[in-house]
């Protein structure tokens, strides 16, 4: 197989302080946000009523908001469900019960439209469930990041374990960060789109170590820095075009995937985003701080092993 020259490879190394700066400036505000305005949790982790109707034309939310803020129930999350016929009503924490409360906006909603409206469900979800949901949630988070490091530490070497774990947090961070600067709704949607960054980031990552371990132990000439770079630019390509492709059906979920899935479809565009810049950079710096080298990923030699047969 023939490699591409070291001095035909793209210098990313080179503006990894740049890329640190930059980092670090995205992280300062994304925990800022997160420590100052909280996330805007969803009824899955706060509690709350989850009312399902459906109409026989095309529902019209502004109408529906402008019918229950007028009714007194303005602080509710209108949101298409399915079909354009098909919302979702959700509540939080409330003193009311919740049969009382889907009685209540049910008989608005019939009045508004002359009872062209169906009630087809209500759900209640009580603090404890959500406390348990949010524990249960973040811990999962936690225990994918520490298999993670532990996986990557036995399959490549400790310190590209660290640069991905370190990426990880990187990644997550900043989504999560950016759902707080903008006060979007955090459900368990978006939780599964944070673990599915996580596994997409991750596959990146281990593609350009693979490749950065099989040059180190290739090239006998050149820099830890100037091999990384190498492999980066072997990579990218891929790394290119696999993020494009994946951002078009993101974008096209988005779009056209209803109001119900916005969250989800942001966190996943954010996190790919973000995720093919740490790959680049954030992993590969951690591990070129951390001093990895060829004599790390160079293949154990087995010691001779003495013929005690004639």
């Amino acid at each position: 197989m023939q490699l591409i020259k070291t001095k035909s490879a793209i210098d990313f190394m080179g503006k990894r302080n740049i890329a640190m700066v930059f980092s670090a400036i995205l992280l300062l505000v994304a925990v800022g946000s997160i420590v100052t305005r909280g996330l805007s949790m969803g009824i899955d982790f706060t509690g709350g009523t989850l009312i399902e109707v459906g109409y026989t034309q095309d529902a019209n939310l502004p109408a529906i908001r402008e019918v229950l803020t007028a009714g007194g129930q303005g602080y509710a999350s209108v949101q298409q469900f399915g079909t354009a016929k098909d919302v979702l009503i959700r509540f939080a924490k409330s003193d009311q019960p919740s049969s009382t409360l889907s009685n209540e906006v049910f008989g608005m909603l019939s009045k508004a439209v002359d009872g062209q409206v169906e009630l087809r469900r209500v759900e209640f979800v009580g603090p404890q469930v959500g406390d348990e949901l949010t524990e249960d949630g973040f811990l999962a988070v936690l225990v994918a990041l520490m298999a993670i490091l532990v996986y990557v530490a036995l399959r490549f070497e400790w310190r590209f374990a660290v640069g991905s774990v370190v990426a990880l947090i990187h990644d997550v961070t900043i989504t999560i960060g950016l759902f707080s600067l903008l006060q979007i709704e955090f459900d368990l949607p978006v939780l599964a789109a944070v673990l599915a960054v996580i596994g997409y980031s991750l596959n990146d990552t281990i593609v350009v170590f693979d490749r950065v371990r099989e040059n180190f132990r290739k090239m006998r000439k050149g820099t830890s820095e100037s091999i990384i770079n190498s492999s980066l630019t072997q990579t990218l390509s891929r790394t290119l075009m696999t993020s494009l492709t994946t951002i078009l059906v993101l974008l096209a979920l988005f779009f056209l995937g209803g109001e119900i899935i916005h969250g989800f479809a942001f966190a996943l565009l954010v996190g790919v985003l973000v995720g093919t810049y740490s790959s680049i950079y954030v992993a590969s710096t951690a591990a070129l701080m951390l001093g990895v080298s060829k004599e790390d990923l160079m293949p154990v030699q087995k010691e001779n092993v003495v013929d005690d047969h004639p």
